[in-house]
């Protein structure tokens, strides 16, 4: 297992950061340690969670896990999505908040959290009130770094521009969906990410499972996560990706590796990502992800997987610029 600095942290962690979203849910608490004592002994110190996982399950699960290395793993939680019943239980208050991390905190049985994101956008709340209470925690010791996940780029920006004028702790890490089928990360994000050194632990590299080849490429699978949960079928539901799977799983055969490993690794070479978030349910799916840490990934191969999607536009919508990289200097 290689590491990584985590953005500009100086933390180093593993290239591979295993998520807990299983924990509690689809693993229950046996599997959920064979997963995570397997993560370990593959030299991973990187684990994600979030406070909704399992409704908090999984935070209870990660925080017996790791009773006995604190101080040799780096976690991460998330506030923001509904957790109750109360009108109150969601969003990004600094009421729900400082009710959120105490409750994690408890969970987890450690006294503080690596990483904490806000999981989600919350258009309720100001930003200014959000990252202020995010300062306050890093001031108290109960978080060490800030995280954001699922906000656009521009959101990202203005919070380090707030963060940055106030004095505040900013984020130093996102979490974009981002793998061969959902490339928009590519146009805006993970630029943003280079230019502010930020972390990047990208989730769902294998489209909910869409890219591992047990799918067929020509129709919608009739069960597992995809099926199963509204939010991934609206998803991944286009039949273009489709098109992708089959022809991506075709080239994973003809270089003899598990496609779900060649997906990882395909995130992984992004020279902005950090660490992908692998996830499993059981031992079998994980050690196909973790196969991409020894994957030798080449240039070749990396562009030959790129021509298998339609890469995004890019941000300002100047085809030309995408044509000739010179353009923009030669045309001032």
């Amino acid at each position: 297992m290689n590491y990584k600095v985590l953005g500009n942290t100086g933390v180093l962690v593993s290239e591979l950061c295993f998520g807990t979203m299983t924990f509690g849910s689809e693993a229950d608490e046996a599997e959920s340690a064979r997963l995570f004592n397997r993560c370990r002994e593959a030299g991973i110190n990187f684990f994600d969670c979030a406070n909704n996982y399992g409704d908090g399950r999984a935070e209870i699960i990660l925080g017996n896990l790791i009773r006995d290395c604190r101080d040799e793993v780096f976690i991460t939680s998330k506030v923001s999505q509904r957790v109750g019943k109360d009108i109150n239980a969601l969003g990004s208050s600094r009421r729900h908040i400082m009710w959120s991390i105490d409750q994690s905190l408890a969970r987890l049985k450690t006294d503080r959290i690596d990483l904490y994101f806000i999981h989600h956008f919350d258009p309720l709340t100001p930003m200014e009130e959000t990252l202020s209470a995010l300062d306050d925690l890093v001031h108290q010791g109960k978080v060490l770094y800030l995280g954001v996940s699922n906000w656009a780029a521009w959101q990202i920006a203005k919070a380090l521009g707030i963060s940055g004028q106030k004095g505040w702790a900013r984020f130093a890490c996102i979490e974009p969906m981002y793998n061969l089928v959902k490339r928009q990360a590519e146009v805006e994000i993970l630029p943003l990410a280079l230019s502010e050194k930020l972390g990047v632990i990208p989730y769902s590299p294998l489209g909910g499972g869409l890219l591992t080849g047990k799918y067929s490429g020509s129709e919608a699978p009739a069960a597992g996560r995809i099926a199963e949960k509204k939010q991934y079928n609206l998803r991944y539901s286009s039949p273009r990706y489709y098109e992708t799977v089959e022809r991506f799983t075709h080239y994973a055969q003809e270089l003899g590796v598990k496609p779900a490993t060649l997906a990882v690794s395909w995130v992984m070479s992004h020279p902005a990502v950090s660490a992908p978030i692998i996830g499993a349910r059981n031992l079998a799916q994980l050690e196909d992800s973790l196969a991409a840490a020894d994957f030798a990934m080449t240039a070749e191969v990396l562009q030959r997987i790129g021509e298998f999607s339609e890469a995004p536009g890019n941000a300002t919508d100047r085809l030309e610029e995408e044509i000739d990289a010179s353009f923009k200097l030669r045309n001032r």
